[in-house]
């Protein structure tokens, strides 16, 4: 299977597949309303905006599996991200990225780009630290592990990056520039 061969619901629980990005550089990420990465958003919104004409697409998939930071309604979800950052990018419908109820979109991603670690600085220091009490094993599996992960998929429809949050958004966006 590849990329173009899944879909996930909207916001609007409609089904969206991902062969509607063919031919686009997208940008799947794993997102919260209540985490410190949510300001990431201000970045995404930005590289839509630069971006979008020239090809690319983000997908807002939030996911309240990481202590609890996405306690919405899809709905409530839309509304906190349209008034505090302006997103313009489609919003999935909140959904799994881990475990037996995980987006089958998620398990292929996982499966095309495993977990690399979370780089050098205090922000991969802390998550590693938290990590080690909640999977001790975190750093030999692909789950997802925490919200504003982001995988990177070319024009072509392979999965050619895996950011974790703590990543500078400097480099995802230069990644992202560098595929258009």
């Amino acid at each position: 299977m590849t990329f173009y061969d899944y879909s996930v619901k909207n916001n609007k629980n409609e089904d969206v597949s991902m062969k509607d990005f063919a031919g686009k550089v997208v940008l799947v990420v794993n997102t919260a309303t209540g985490c410190g990465f949510t300001p990431q958003y201000k970045d995404l919104e930005d590289m839509y905006e630069a971006y979008h004409d020239q090809g690319l697409e983000i997908l807002d998939i939030p996911c309240n599996q990481f202590a609890g930071q996405t306690p919405g309604t899809d709905e409530e979800i839309h509304e906190f991200c349209t008034l505090k950052y302006h997103t313009q990018f489609p919003q999935m419908k909140k959904s799994d990225v881990n475990g037996d109820t995980a987006l089958d979109l998620y398990k292929f991603l996982k499966s095309k780009q495993g977990f690399n670690g979370f780089g050098k600085g205090p922000k991969a220091m802390m998550m590693s630290a938290m990590l080690k009490k909640i999977d001790k094993d975190y750093k030999n599996n692909p789950e997802i592990k925490w919200n504003f992960t982001k995988f990177l998929v070319d024009r072509e429809g392979n999965v050619v990056a895996r950011f974790e949050p703590t990543a500078s958004m400097n480099d995802v966006r230069a990644a992202v520039a560098g595929l258009l």
